[in-house]
């Protein structure tokens, strides 16, 4: 379909001046006549790849829908919102890079984050906002993550895993981890512990713990 569809327009633009060399498919042969009279080429089954193949010359076919006006507002368009999703991408990794930095022993608030990443809290919520991300969704991505790591590592025990994840206790941990693995923590570290030293890079714990 999307070959089709690729084909459509380069055809629509040129006002049906392009016609492929060759269609190629990873799939076996099936429908071949449909396809050949479709794509107006032969198509190639049993292919390393999925692939529409045109000449080196289509290229200089000039479209004869372009219109630049058009094409300037939607470029902008688009490019807004190509710059939007990037910085909401990159407020998501920051959140959740500073809570596994901070989580050890206590569960970080919104503002804790934003003062590490020198934002106000408004400032740090209108950002997740924008992005479609919640600070509970990055909080308990980042505990999930963090909780597969420290299970593979032999040497952190279970209560200390659930307290360097910001647990009040093992118990609380236990039920979140049901929740995510849909399995206990011990049953998880059996299937998927790997004999590895603990990582230098673990967070720096001191004080209570907290929810």
């Amino acid at each position: 379909m999307v070959l089709s569809w690729i084909l459509s327009v380069g055809r629509q633009g040129t006002d049906g001046r392009i016609t492929p060399l060759r269609l190629e498919l990873a799939r076996p042969a099936k429908h071949r006549a449909l396809l050949e009279d479709h794509f107006g080429c032969r198509v190639r089954f049993n292919a390393d790849r999925n692939a529409l193949i045109f000449r080196s010359s289509d290229l200089d076919c000039p479209f004869v829908t372009h219109n630049e006006e058009l094409l300037a507002v939607i470029g902008t368009h688009l490019e807004s919102e190509l710059k939007a999703r990037e910085a909401g991408a990159n407020v998501g990794e920051q959140v959740k890079e500073t809570l596994s930095r901070s989580m050890a022993g206590k569960r970080p608030t919104l503002e804790d984050v934003a003062k590490e990443l020198g934002l106000g809290a408004r400032t740090l919520q209108r950002r997740l906002t924008d992005a479609g991300l919640t600070f509970q969704q990055l909080v308990e991505d980042t505990r999930r993550e963090l909780a597969r790591h420290f299970l593979k590592q032999r040497a952190v025990e279970l209560n200390e895993t659930a307290f360097l994840l910001g647990f009040e206790d093992a118990n609380s941990f236990f039920r979140a981890f049901q929740i995510w693995e849909v399995t206990s923590p011990g049953e998880w570290r059996a299937r998927h512990c790997v004999a590895e030293a603990v990582p230098p890079r673990m967070p720096a714990y001191s004080g209570r713990a907290s929810r």
